[in-house]
């Protein structure tokens, strides 16, 4: 069993922050009390050069961070002027990426803190580069507001032969104010163009329709700008709102943090209670979904029983406008994103949250609530039965590889997969798929038990120190027994990351199953721990007061000694996806360690492999032939070599870019499309969960989940090979354990 005393480990991939505007930080697990000591030392130290100067507490963060980076990361980068010049550079392009708000001139007086960031993070210098940084952004961005309603006042000109590059790594800062309006009217007639287009295609489509008015191309034009405009105020007015002082210097650590590796990260406090939710399929609220529309954030639904419903002030419909934290000031909250607002309303066991509702009648009232726990379990293991000919293949979804860490007996996705497993056997499943498309990881530790379901025993992973030393005993599974030793498949793609990756090199390398997928998974090889921050601990968990950071201080690696890093796991049949040439792996990030190798260890291979070779052979003998595939596969690089070209801002020209990936893509999308429908049914003892769930809402949306497999052209690929698997060998005796 792998030790729990000191520090809690886990492993996740941070490939989602791509698609966001300010990083939702995901962190990964806890170190202990034990290294506490080393904490409060780091935010005592003074620096300066003196243990007479007190420090601020953001100093003190910093200077933590810092000494954490240089001295327990797996690989640490030298803090020093060339690291300095990394951070200057990164951050401003967190804030400013398209280069539409700095200006050149903004960037030379700034210039002056380029070599002096080092000096901050080893507390020798005081904090002003980002209220520096702070004061031009504040100003650009009310000039900002006043740039894009003046041209968005002005109707567009469609027919003008020009074209906007959207990356902003091709792009310079603008010198002078003619250029930065060049840049904001190009950007602003993209957004429009896009709106525009859509209601002119609407207007074709409904032009002979009773009832269907229809717009001029003038009308339709300015409809188009002022719904940019109306995005525009909504983005600015959340900018202002959310992404403040306390915002901009988290951000400024997690460049810090990133530019070491992409996953040391630091989180805030609401971040890593964000994460432990996750991770727990727990949360502490008031028992309500949210949503938002025109009026802004609403209650969409009440759960019976849950805090919302004993207050009995709270109603479908009601729209918050501001939140409290017990006593606190409360925050306004128009103009945020559900999720940022979520933020706000979830927090710790027992504690008061006070909402400022506005009612349909146009009153207003404060209600106040104490938060409760509020299960959320939609996203864990769930499976179904999937007809192949006369047998059925069971087929397994693991979104994430979860645990409660603040409880003992709580969420374990091993607990729950080995449910899942014993639910499929008494359906007599022929074999297991199991689906780990876009897992991004999790636990280390459950990692290992999962392994152990489906081996006799032997190591999972082998861990390397950033000293050196080798550990190829602690992860591994000691039990002899098997849960599960029939035929088993694995379905991969480019998010699976980190214990996904492991998982499945540990299925592939014991030749214990089949591995399908993309050309590779993400390239994760890397394992952190998570270092709180602070001094002042929430009774109910981990968490502190001034968040945590997560530090890379291991690598693992496959039991035959390769790594993962950058390459991740190759499929033994390889099916393009949709996202196959997209630069979203650990190898398309230059701060990403590098890969490399160790000595094997010892390991005793899966002694009946139902003829995988065999099996595996055809089936990649098939898709090299397979016509339907290669049309697929060269669709998927001209997309993602598209998406990289200028886009016209012409409307004949944009049309023809958008009739042409539109056709692409709904081509890929029916070549990703099994050609018959497979029949997949949900298990007899999830039969109330599914169809007569107390939550109908819920149990439509497992039947919706259902549905959505039936045409999977991956999941129909792995099922026929499993299959085969399972055809080729006589009946098995399957052992529990």
């Amino acid at each position: 069993m792998a030790p729990r005393t000191h520090f809690r480990l886990f492993l996740e991939t941070d490939m989602q922050k791509f698609t966001q505007f300010m990083k939702s930080r995901k962190g990964l697990l806890l170190l202990a009390v034990v290294l506490f000591g080393g904490l409060f030392f780091a935010f005592k130290t003074s620096g300066f050069g003196s243990t007479d100067i007190i420090l601020t507490p953001r100093q003190r963060l910093l200077a933590a961070v810092g000494a954490y980076l240089e001295e327990q990361h797996y690989s640490p980068k030298a803090i020093n002027d060339v690291f300095s010049k990394q951070v200057f550079k990164k951050y401003l392009d967190e804030l400013d990426g398209d280069k539409s708000h700095f200006l050149q001139s903004d960037i030379n007086s700034l210039k002056k803190f380029e070599t002096l960031l080092d000096d901050e993070i080893h507390g020798n210098a005081p904090l002003d580069f980002v209220p520096a940084v702070s004061a031009i952004y504040d100003q650009r961005i009310k000039e900002a507001q006043d740039i894009y309603k003046d041209i968005l006042a002005k109707p567009f000109d469609f027919s003008k032969d020009e074209s906007i590059v959207l990356d902003g790594e091709k792009l310079n800062y603008v010198t002078t104010e003619a250029e930065r309006k060049e840049r904001w009217r190009k950007k602003l007639k993209y957004y429009t163009l896009e709106r525009y287009a859509d209601l002119v295609e609407e207007r074709e489509k409904n032009k002979d329709s009773k009832d269907y008015k229809v717009k001029t191309d003038a009308e339709l034009e300015k409809e188009a700008r002022s719904r940019v405009l109306k995005v525009m105020n909504d983005t600015y007015e959340r900018i202002q709102k959310t992404f403040k002082e306390d915002e901009r210097f988290n951000s400024y650590i997690n460049v810090i943090t990133n530019l070491m590796d992409p996953h040391t990260d630091y989180f805030p406090p609401v971040e890593k209670r964000s994460f432990d939710e996750r991770m727990s399929g727990r949360f502490f609220g008031i028992g309500a979904t949210l949503t938002k529309d025109d009026y802004g954030i609403k209650i969409a639904s009440i759960v019976t029983g849950g805090a919302a419903w004993k207050s009995g002030e709270v109603v479908v419909n009601d729209v918050i406008t501001k939140v409290a934290q017990g006593k606190e000031e409360a925050v306004d909250v128009t103009g945020f994103d559900v999720t940022d607002a979520v933020k706000l309303i979830r927090g710790n066991k027992g504690t008061e949250v006070r909402l400022t509702i506005k009612k349909q009648d146009g009153s207003i009232k404060v209600v106040s609530m104490i938060r409760e726990e509020v299960v959320q379990d939609e996203l864990d293991v769930r499976s179904a039965v999937i007809k192949n000919g006369n047998d059925k293949i069971g087929y397994i979804w693991l979104p994430d590889f979860y645990a409660d860490f603040d409880n003992e007996n709580g969420h374990r996705c091993s607990q729950d997969v080995a449910r899942e497993v014993v639910k499929l056997k008494n359906e007599n499943v022929k074999g297991i798929v199991i689906d780990i498309r876009n897992n991004g990881g999790g636990s280390l530790y459950e990692v290992v038990k999962m392994v152990g379901l489906f081996i006799k025993s032997g190591p999972v992973v082998q861990v390397k120190e950033r000293s050196g030393r080798v550990d190829q005993n602690t992860w591994r599974d000691n039990d002899e027994s098997v849960l599960y030793d029939g035929p088993l498949a694995v379905l991969v793609n480019e998010f699976s990351a980190s214990a996904s990756e492991i998982f499945a090199g540990a299925i592939q390398d014991y030749k214990r199953g089949i591995i399908i997928g993309s050309t590779s998974t993400y390239g994760k090889g890397t394992v952190q721990r998570q270092i709180p921050f602070g001094s002042r601990n929430d009774q109910f968990s981990s968490r502190t007061d001034m968040g945590a950071m997560t530090l890379t201080f291991q690598k693992f690696y496959r039991i035959t000694g390769n790594s993962t890093q950058l390459k991740g796991i190759v499929p033994d049949v390889v099916l393009p996806d949709a996202y196959e040439y997209y630069k979203v792996r650990e190898k398309d990030n230059p701060a990403a360690l590098p890969y490399d190798e160790i000595q094997r260890t010892n390991y005793q291979t899966w002694q009946n492999n139902f003829g995988l070779d065999a099996i595996i052979k055809k089936e990649n003998e098939k898709i090299k032939n397979n016509p339907s595939l290669t049309l697929l596969n060269s669709n998927l690089q001209w997309l993602a070599k598209n998406a990289e070209m200028p886009v016209p801002l012409s409307l004949e020209k944009y049309k023809a870019r958008q009739k042409q990936i539109i056709t692409t893509v709904n081509q890929n999308n029916t070549l990703l499309k099994s050609k018959e429908e497979m029949m997949i049914s949900a298990l007899t003892a999830d039969n109330d969960k599914f169809y007569h769930n107390s939550d109908t809402a819920k149990g439509q949306r497992y039947q919706a989940w259902l549905k959505s497999l039936r045409n999977d052209v991956h999941i129909d690929e792995t099922v026929k090979m499993v299959g085969e698997m399972a055809s080729s060998i006589p009946v098995q005796t399957v052992q529990n354990k």
